[in-house]
């Protein structure tokens, strides 16, 4: 470990510990830095210590403490927010070429659940899309999206062949800000069945989201459908911390 000659903020101090953990230059089971030795490396004092070791342990990379030097755990990787909603920039982490095959696109009255899901009127107009997502062009997911017209009206004018709405929307300025996930498991409709080449009722692992603008209005709702063996989604609980993944009560 190098010792910086200039005071840090907690910005630096957590970057550089995220690295040595990533790199197994600190190693899972292995006691972090003491709070005193990494005020002298970083020659900063204890509050940004502490807020960068309070970030550590919010992401579930190193335990709690509680009176005790934090160790690093074991761990489920920390996706940035991009990757998180899309698909397209999904695949490129894993290292698999992603890819599309739109069924349809169309803009349309909303129906009862898309209006509820978009906080609008019953019948207002929405653009919704259909699409078969690919990895190495291997169908593993039907993806259902429905856009406000304000929103849609920049998918309209897109090929959604070409690559990744989530990116288009951002280049066309839409404020994505935040967004809330849901997981569940159904049965394969007859459509479902079709295009994942699938048994109608064949199990599906089931992500629902809304993404919002930084006032939280919903501006997407998407129904997204993975074949089994091809996702899987995980995180990590450290007690003390919160916890991304909600277990929430069925409906």
């Amino acid at each position: 470990m190098t010792t910086d000659h200039a005071p840090q903020g907690y910005e630096a101090i957590l970057t550089a510990l995220r690295r040595e953990i990533a790199a197994g230059q600190i190693a899972i089971g292995e006691a972090i830095p003491s709070e005193a030795e990494l005020c002298a490396r970083f020659r900063t004092s204890r509050g940004p210590v502490r807020q960068a070791l309070g970030r550590l342990r919010d992401e579930g990379l190193i335990s709690s403490g509680r009176g005790r030097r934090s160790v690093v755990l074991e761990t489920v990787p920390v996706q940035p927010f991009d990757v998180a909603l899309s698909f397209t920039q999904w695949c490129r982490e894993m290292g698999v070429r992603p890819g599309q095959r739109t069924q349809r696109m169309m803009r349309r009255p909303a129906q009862r659940a898309e209006a509820d899901a978009l906080e609008l009127a019953d019948g207002e107009p929405v653009v919704s899309l259909l699409r078969l997502r690919l990895a190495d062009d291997v169908p593993i997911m039907l993806e259902r999206l429905t856009y406000p017209l304000e929103v849609g009206q920049h998918v309209l004018t897109f090929d959604p062949d070409s690559g990744s709405i989530f990116e288009r929307l951002l280049g066309s300025g839409v404020d994505i800000h935040h967004a809330t996930r849901s997981l569940d498991a159904v049965a394969a409709d007859a459509e479902d069945a079709r295009l994942l080449d699938v048994a109608p009722g064949a199990p599906l692992l089931r992500m629902q989201r809304r993404a919002f603008t930084m006032d939280g209005r919903p501006i997407e709702w998407s129904d997204d459908r993975y074949l089994p063996g091809h996702a899987r989604f995980a995180s990590t609980t450290v007690r003390g911390a919160v916890n991304s993944l909600s277990l929430l009560r069925g409906l």
